[in-house]
């Protein structure tokens, strides 16, 4: 069951990177036709910046997820580092259950949220619902609830167990 569990989460992981990389993408293509629009053309395209902050909250909140999976996160782990191994194991816990409950709560507000705007549209995009644009929110908090768990069932992927080593 844990090689399921763990392969699941890396195809998860991959969908994370995937999505977050191809946004990125996207945003360094978009922003740069704004600017050549805007002035070079002397005609400012209205789609651009809309479209980035919309690829911005996609790359925000699954990247996040996916580099916490990679413990890529932001971590300050001196103190802790201080602490004899039963300490510093309490800390993990408390440290992945602080995360399971902001994740729960971006998963469950989140989907409050998308419901909440479902019938409002963009005025840029007026084919496109606000509550869909909002969808990245409750999608990176049940991602990395997921990656929460794998944590605390099997522990973290040995790429994550080994980046976590590294000096930073």
């Amino acid at each position: 069951m844990a090689t399921a569990l763990r392969r699941t989460m890396d195809g998860l992981y991959l969908l994370c990177v995937w999505a977050a990389g191809l946004a990125f993408v996207l945003i360094s293509a978009v922003i740069p036709w704004a600017v050549f629009t805007r002035y070079v053309l002397n005609s400012a395209a209205s789609w651009p910046e809309p479209t980035a902050v919309l690829l911005t909250i996609l790359l925000t909140f699954v990247g996040a997820a996916a580099c916490y999976r990679r413990s890529r996160h932001m971590n300050i782990s001196y103190f802790v580092s201080l602490l004899p191994h039963a300490g510093r194991r309490l800390c993990a816990l408390a440290c992945e259950m602080l995360v399971g409950a902001m994740a729960a709560f971006m998963a469950i507000y989140g989907a409050s949220l998308v419901e909440a705007t479902w019938h409002n549209t963009i005025g840029d995009f007026p084919f496109l619902s606000v509550g869909v644009t909002y969808l990245p929110i409750p999608i990176g908090g049940v991602f990395l609830l997921l990656f929460v768990v794998e944590r605390v069932l099997i522990g973290p992927p040995a790429m994550a167990a080994a980046s976590a080593d590294e000096p930073h």
